[in-house]
């Protein structure tokens, strides 16, 4: 059994640390794995390579989450140019104005206390990605 020091979600979590978006690629499946994992999910294979995503994607699907207490929030899934989707939330902007197909762009939100870092994003100006 690998150390914590191997574990595929620690060596996420460490890139977010440090303000990027880990992903894993598998060699033998030509495709991107997430979340991250021991073993390719395509092919079972175990050699995967880990690659710092460009951070652009694209609103899949989203919705707005209306909690008794609290304001409401958005919840979206994105898919990443890279290749893989993950579950965020869209920021700086009304959640229920978050459109399917919007451009985003990845950021990283830091909660208070001991909670680990968390992958959002956030509007992009232009369709082709730049702000």
């Amino acid at each position: 059994m690998p150390s914590n020091q191997d574990a595929p979600l620690k060596t996420y979590l460490d890139h977010l640390a440090r303000g990027e978006l880990a992903y894993q690629f598998s060699p033998e499946a030509g495709r991107a794995v997430f979340y991250p994992r021991m073993l390719c999910p395509f092919t079972g294979s175990d050699p995967l390579e880990w690659r710092i995503s460009k951070g652009l994607g694209t609103v899949y699907a989203t919705t707005v989450v209306h909690p008794i207490e609290g304001m409401p929030f958005n919840v979206a899934l994105i898919d990443c140019d890279e290749g893989f989707r993950l579950m965020s939330r869209v920021e700086e902007i009304a959640p229920e104005q978050v459109r399917i197909g919007q451009r985003v762009r990845f950021r990283v939100h830091q909660p208070d206390g001991e909670e680990p870092p968390q992958p959002v994003f956030v509007p992009v100006e232009g369709r082709d990605g730049r702000a």
